[in-house]
C-alpha cells in the first residue's frame, strides 16, 4: 500500500483555486506516494475533472449515513462517488465539535461510504485538556473502536490521528508523542483484524507543513499525513508530497 498525502481544504477554495491543483500536478506528475485532495463539495466534480487520468485522487469532507431522503444540505456517499470522489474524511474533530458527531454516527457514515465504494478516512484525536489529564490513549481508543465500520481492511480504510490542540495552531506534538499514539493505534487495529492491520495506513494530521514533514514521516507507523492549510498551495503541499515520497 502506498503512503498517502491527503489534503483537507475545509471551507476554502473557489474555481480559481484549481490553478493550484494544475500546478501541483505539473510539478509532481508521478510521486512515489498517493496524493489526495478533499475540496468543498462545490468544487469536487470540477477538481475530479482536472485530476482525471493523473496521480491525484479526490475526496469528500463528509457524507450522510443515509443514501437519500429529506436531509436538506446533506450529501450522500453515493453522490460523492458520482462526482468523482474516491475517499471521504469522517469524524474530523471540527465535525465532532461543531456538529456534535458521535462515534456511532461516524461508524454509520463509514459504513455508508463502504456501501458506495468510497474509502473512509476516520479521524481521532484528543483535546488539550484531555492530553493534560493523561487521557490521550483512552480517548483515542474509545473514538477508534466506536467509529470503525464492520468488515474493514487495510484496503478500504485509513485512520488519521489529529490532536485537536494542534490543528491550525502551528503547534505539533513531540515526535515521541506522535510515535506513542500511532503505535497504540496500530496495536488496537491488529487486535481487531490481525496481521492485515500492519498494512493499514495511519496518517498524522495537525499543523503538518514543509518545515516539519520530513521528521514526522520518519516516525514509525506514520504512513502519511492529513494536511490542512498547507494543502491549499501547490508549493507547500508539493513539498510535503516530496518528503513523503522520499520517506
Amino acid at each position: 500500500m502506498k503512503k498517502l498525502a491527503a489534503g483537507n481544504w475545509k471551507m476554502n477554495g473557489s474555481l480559481a483555486a484549481l490553478a493550484e491543483v494544475r500546478a501541483l500536478l505539473a510539478a509532481h506528475p508521478a510521486p512515489a506516494c498517493e496524493m489526495l485532495l478533499c475540496p468543498p463539495a462545490t468544487l469536487l466534480a470540477a477538481m475530479a475533472g482536472v485530476a482525471a487520468g493523473t496521480a491525484l485522487a479526490v475526496g469528500g469532507q463528509d457524507c450522510h449515513p443515509q443514501g437519500s431522503g429529506a436531509h436538506t444540505g446533506d450529501i450522500s456517499a453515493a453522490m460523492l462517488k458520482e462526482a468523482g470522489a474516491a475517499y471521504v474524511i469522517l469524524g474530523h474533530s471540527e465535525r465532532r465539535a461543531d456538529h456534535g458527531e458521535t462515534d456511532a454516527l461516524v461508524k454509520a457514515k463509514a459504513e455508508a461510504a463502504h456501501g458506495a465504494g468510497l474509502i473512509p478516512i476516520i479521524c481521532v484525536g484528543e483535546t488539550e485538556a484531555e492530553r493534560d489529564a493523561g487521557k490521550t490513549l483512552g480517548v483515542i481508543g474509545t473514538q477508534l473502536y466506536g467509529s470503525l465500520p464492520k468488515d474493514f481492511t487495510s484496503a478500504n480504510l485509513v485512520v488519521a490521528y489529529e490532536p485537536v490542540w494542534a490543528i491550525g495552531t502551528g503547534r505539533t506534538p513531540s515526535l515521541d508523542e506522535i510515535a506513542e499514539v500511532h503505535h497504540y493505534l496500530r496495536a488496537r487495529l491488529i487486535a481487531k483484524i490481525g496481521g492485515d492491520a500492519t498494512k493499514l495506513r495511519l496518517l498524522y494530521g495537525g499543523s503538518v507543513k514543509p518545515s516539519n514533514a520530513v521528521e514526522i514521516f520518519d516516525v514509525q507507523n506514520v504512513d502519511g499525513a492529513l494536511v490542512g492549510g498547507a494543502s491549499l498551495k501547490a508549493a507547500d503541499f508539493g513539498a510535503i508530497v516530496q518528503a513523503l515520497s522520499a520517506a
